[in-house]
């Protein structure tokens, strides 16, 4: 199974939120072994990305009736 792209990728934004030295403390603060009481959204030089903490976003929701037909692809006719 492939891990999931966003989850691991390079380019996160830093937060303390996703920071291995940080304790989630509410749904607005994070207990920082640096800086202290700080919000989520905070990030310092110390960031260590741990993708265990990161929520990835929930998938689309396909909207409709569809049946298997819909995603059937049709060989072209000659």
């Amino acid at each position: 199974m492939r891990p999931n792209r966003f989850l691991f990728r390079k380019d996160i934004e830093p937060r303390c939120l996703y920071c291995a030295r940080s304790v989630p403390l509410d749904a607005e603060h994070v207990a920082c072994r640096r800086r202290g009481v700080v919000p989520t959204t905070h990030a310092c030089r110390a960031f260590r990305y741990d993708p265990l903490r990161r929520i990835p976003p929930k998938p689309a929701i396909l909207r409709g009736h569809f049946s298997d037909e819909d995603f059937m692809l049709e060989e072209p006719k000659e």
